[in-house]
């Protein structure tokens, strides 16, 4: 998508004026906390400015015997207030400045629920589905070569994302350790329990999700046991977040994901849905559910809309379509800034990305700390900390919003943008 910028921005030479894509969406949502920023303004160019982008050439012998090139990226935002956190996706669209947004976006969900990490995020352009298993270890094992040279337990850590799991953690943890020639347990996280992984890790951001749907009810007086949920996306986040939910007394009632859209009034069967999808690799075909085009989808009346599959799927083209009380964002930007203004206008309350689906991450800086204490804690632990958490960081970002009368996501990008250039200001420029 286009997304138009004011003349005042620096736009790097790598980088479309004319199409920033993603970037222009993250610069705007800048534009608009500026003025809350008081003297620590002067910084804000910090923010519009990734620290480091790395970009590599991914050569890889394929089953077949031919050389195939992918493009990798790993771009670290901001490291004031520690080492680069963020995934690394799988995705044949995946481009620079949709990688710089995530990196911030990054920058800003770790400050907003006060995590010691910067912001970093990397990607691939490649379709995951199209290759076999050990082509997919091979592109994993040279990126994670190519980028060694900027990553490392105290450095920039990263996890799975779109596309990745816990067994390409894995290969990253191996190929880096092998280089380094000892054992890395910390250098990402997201990985099997065996190498060091946390429990509680594969749910975390599913369940991050669904505490800040309860805490979001509750500032509006909402029950959640009885109400109606529509879930766009049906992998970790989006699965996770429904089950919850139907395990809360919600009903789902509509959920679409890259197979398809079903729906049923009545609530549909998460547990079954789920067994489902294991052995149909999709929601399409679930028998006690009817299928419905992609698009009425975001006409269904619903107290709980979670997008939970990728950036930009709300827009001003479907944003007067939606009809729902809450929407919490499972995905990263899964909202524009025009369709953000549609739907506040309309009265739909935002729980924003940097808060909602801070779970992964918040379990992630939990693997990171068991890593390097060689401590680990219990499944129920580590949920326990998780939701209190995320409970503080809602409630923190609630009252800001309150004290100014400004959005969710406004207050988020205040309270983090603030943490991120006091810690700026205090270190200094160096040299």
């Amino acid at each position: 998508m286009t997304s138009e910028i004011a003349p005042s921005h620096t736009v790097p030479s790598y980088l479309n004026p004319n199409d920033l894509g993603a970037w222009g969406i993250y610069l705007q949502q800048i534009d608009r906390v500026t003025p809350y920023l008081g003297s620590l303004g002067r910084w804000v160019e910090t923010l519009k400015r990734p620290k480091r982008s790395l970009i590599v050439d991914v050569p890889v012998e394929l089953d077949n015997g031919t050389i195939a090139h992918f493009e990798g990226y790993r771009v670290q935002h901001n490291t004031s207030r520690g080492p680069g956190k963020g995934g690394v996706r799988f995705h044949q669209d995946v481009c620079l400045s949709e990688v710089m947004a995530l990196a911030a976006w990054m920058s800003i969900k770790n400050a907003a629920v006060n995590l010691p990490f910067g912001g970093a995020k990397g990607g691939i352009r490649i379709d995951a589905r199209k290759y076999s298993k050990k082509e997919l270890e091979r592109v994993t094992r040279r990126y994670t070569s190519e980028i060694g040279i900027i990553i490392g337990p105290t450095k920039d850590i990263p996890a799975p994302d779109v596309n990745t799991n816990s067994q390409t953690m894995a290969w990253m943890m191996d190929t880096y350790s092998m280089n380094e020639g000892s054992t890395a347990t910390g250098v990402v996280t997201g990985k099997p329990i065996a190498l060091g992984g946390s429990l509680g890790r594969i749910e975390a951001t599913g369940r991050g999700v669904f505490v800040a749907a309860c805490e979001a009810a509750k500032d509006l007086g909402l029950g959640v046991s009885g109400s109606k949920v529509v879930v766009q996306g049906f992998g970790n986040v989006g699965g996770t977040a429904a089950r919850l939910f139907h395990e809360a007394g919600a009903k789902v009632i509509a959920i679409q994901d890259h197979t398809g859209t079903i729906f049923n009034e009545n609530g549909i069967n998460i547990l079954d849905l789920l067994n489902h999808v294991e052995n149909h690799a999709g929601v399409m075909g679930f028998s006690e559910a009817t299928a419905i085009s992609n698009e009425d989808f975001w006409g269904v009346s619903t107290d709980f809309l979670i997008p939970a599959a990728l950036e930009n799927q709300i827009t001003i083209k479907n944003a007067d379509q939606i009809k729902t009380k809450i929407l919490v964002e499972g995905a990263n930007g899964p909202t524009t800034p025009e369709a953000d203004d549609i739907l506040t206008q309309k009265g739909v309350y935002i729980v924003p990305d940097v808060i909602s689906n801070a779970g992964g991450v918040t379990v992630s800086y939990f693997e990171w700390v068991q890593d390097f204490s060689s401590f680990f804690w219990s499944e129920d632990e580590i949920n326990q900390r998780l939701e209190r958490l995320m409970r503080d960081a809602y409630r923190a970002v609630s009252d800001v919003a309150k004290h100014h009368g400004v959005s969710l996501r406004t207050a988020a990008f205040i309270v983090a943008c603030t943490r991120i250039l006091e810690a700026r200001e205090v270190r200094g420029l160096y040299p």
